[in-house]
């Protein structure tokens, strides 16, 4: 069953967001992870939501947590400070 890595960030410009986001990118196609939504326009339709939404898809919840236990994401990982704030949830995704 896939599991989603589902972010809401805030980006700080500069060489960090950028050092972030390759690695980042490059850790997530390893474990077998992709992305269906990065960035684009956002409307809030209810409640208060950050500027920007990630939606990251891996083909089980045990791929994306080693993804986010991995070494090649912990390189990105020295980066987030300097590059965003956001908020993480890892969910199963589930069809009745």
């Amino acid at each position: 069953m896939s599991a989603y890595v589902v972010s809401r960030v805030r980006a700080k410009p500069g060489e960090a967001l950028d050092s972030y986001r390759r690695l980042a990118a490059d850790s997530i196609e390893r474990h077998g992870g992709r992305y269906l939504v990065r960035g684009g326009e956002q409307q809030v339709l209810e409640g208060e939501w950050s500027p920007a939404t990630i939606i990251l898809e891996f083909p089980t919840i045990d791929a994306a947590r080693a993804w986010y236990a991995s070494s090649d994401y912990g390189e990105a990982l020295i980066y987030r400070d300097a590059a965003l704030e956001r908020d993480l949830v890892l969910v199963e995704g589930a069809i009745e």
